[in-house]
């Protein structure tokens, strides 16, 4: 599988945006991505709901194939629920605030701070919780449309959320045929 994204450059991008007043930060966030990744950043799609595995946010999608995604995600009241168990590696970097996690076993929480990357491989689960806040860049690599029933269940079946489901969906599909065009899978 052929990835666009470099861990190492999101890293830096990161690194330039947390610490910076929230709007401030999303934009260096937003402006460094179109730079390094020049025509493949949208900033056409507004901030929507997302449900998934009983925690809640709210996620801004700037890009997304087959094979990749890459959001803005956090919540300004905190949440916790399941990770997801995914046919892909996600990347979760803190711009703000704080998460806390644990994988299946474990007994005792990691906490990640502004700055830190917290990485769920695939095929792997982990109960997360966001105590206040937090605000986060959020990258996936591998098998995207699977991994859709797992963000997308809740507001069909829980909080018949279908709006934000719709537009979340409308969206992504609408890059990844763009994409697709581009002989990006």
């Amino acid at each position: 599988m052929t990835t666009l994204f470099d861990l190492a450059e999101l890293q830096e991008i990161v690194d330039l945006a947390k610490g910076k007043p929230q709007d401030e930060m999303f934009e260096t966030v937003i402006s460094e991505l179109e730079k390094r990744y020049p025509g493949r950043i949208t900033r056409e799609f507004d901030w929507v709901f997302n449900n998934a595995c009983g925690a809640m946010g709210t996620l801004k999608l700037l890009y997304g194939s087959l094979t990749e995604y890459v959001i803005l995600f956090g919540t300004p009241i905190g949440t916790e629920g399941h990770s997801g168990r995914y046919p892909a590696d996600v990347y979760d970097w803190m711009l703000d605030g704080e998460m806390w996690t644990y994988y299946e076993g474990e007994t005792t929480r990691t906490v990640s701070l502004p700055g830190d990357r917290a990485h769920l491989a695939r095929g792997r689960a982990k109960g997360y919780r966001v105590p206040d806040q937090a605000w986060m860049l959020e990258y996936s690599r591998g098998i995207i449309p699977l991994m859709l029933p797992m963000g997308t269940f809740d507001n069909i079946f829980s909080n018949l959320d279908f709006r934000s489901m719709f537009r979340l969906l409308w969206d992504y599909g609408k890059i990844c045929i763009r994409e697709l065009f581009r002989g990006k899978l």
